[in-house]
């Protein structure tokens, strides 16, 4: 059994004990992903479509990193903290997975890991030799 692992470099990889991406053969999943900038700051406070498409670039380096790719990307699960701003999110999410969209789930909660995070995005992904 192969597994791959990457860490973002994230500190609450190490404070909580998990990483980034997690590869086993040809399966791969992605953490839930927060849009913080590489100094620990929330990007875009408010925005959530700067806030998707900074969790959606999160994430693909993770793929990447684990050798997958947004087009092996078969699920998405979106939570965010007012599904009043769920049109907002459609635009970004369907920039990064192009003609190959995912299964995608959307959840309300009732809060996330800081209170100016609007969204949190996890994947998992298939990788299948072309």
């Amino acid at each position: 059994m192969d597994t791959r692992r990457s860490w973002s470099g994230s500190p609450w990889e190490e404070r909580a004990g998990y990483c980034r991406a997690v590869r086993v053969d040809d399966r791969a999943w992605v953490a839930g992903t927060a849009p913080f900038a590489d100094d620990g700051s929330v990007v875009a406070p408010g925005d959530m479509a700067a806030q998707t498409r900074r969790c959606l670039e999160i994430l693909t380096q993770g793929l990447a990193d684990v050798g997958a790719e947004p087009g092996h990307v078969v699920a998405t699960r979106m939570y965010v903290t007012d599904i009043t701003l769920a049109g907002e999110l459609s635009e970004p999410h369907r920039e990064a997975f192009g003609g190959n969209p995912p299964a995608a789930t959307l959840v309300q909660v009732a809060a996330l890991v800081h209170p100016d995070v609007l969204i949190e995005v996890e994947a998992e992904a298939v990788v299948r030799d072309r």
